[in-house]
């Protein structure tokens, strides 16, 4: 081999680490993309539920918790048929049946939804406050415009009757 060969051959050697990684930033990206549309796309999603996500490399692990069983199984085949997965942790809890809890849901979501300042939440097809029960221990998820949409959830849901608890998750739209 000349001298231009062995050039060609160190060159293209050094820059295919290069690519490779810009290719897999850009898999990536795509990927967090497509398993948020994914989920939020789910047809039982609700304002009762709060499904996040965590990626590593091209394993997605599910977490958060759903009202119905079948919510979990959904999520987990909807990530598992998106192009560039290889494997999925479900690791969503399903949380218990109880009526009480039913109740306060309904009574929390009236609370804070019937709020002249934060009814603009519920106009999205999955609202961006979710309302999570367990045991009569509420926790707020999702996201807000401000600190006073956060404070004013918070309180409206500490105002039901039935609540032990709340926990407020709520972040601020930066």
């Amino acid at each position: 081999m000349n001298k231009f060969s062995h050039r060609m051959l160190l060159l293209v050697l050094l820059a295919a680490p290069a690519i490779t990684s810009a290719q897999t930033a850009d898999a990536q990206k795509r990927l967090l993309k497509e398993v948020r549309h994914e989920l939020v796309m789910l047809p039982y999603y609700g304002v009762f539920d709060n499904l996040v996500y965590k990626i590593d490399g091209f394993k997605v692990t599910l977490m958060g918790q759903v009202t119905r069983p079948t919510l979990k199984a959904d999520a987990e085949r909807a990530v598992k048929q998106i192009e560039g997965v290889e494997a999925v942790d479900n690791q969503i809890e399903v949380l218990p049946l109880s009526p009480n809890d039913d109740r306060v849901r309904r009574a929390v979501y009236r609370a804070i939804f019937s709020n002249p300042g934060l009814d603009r939440y519920t106009l999205s097809a999955v609202p961006s406050i979710h309302i999570i029960v367990a045991n009569g221990n509420v926790t707020l998820e999702g996201v807000v415009n401000n600190e006073g949409d956060k404070t004013v959830a918070n309180l409206s849901a500490n105002g039901v009757s039935g609540v032990f608890s709340v926990k407020n998750n709520l972040v601020i739209e930066k």
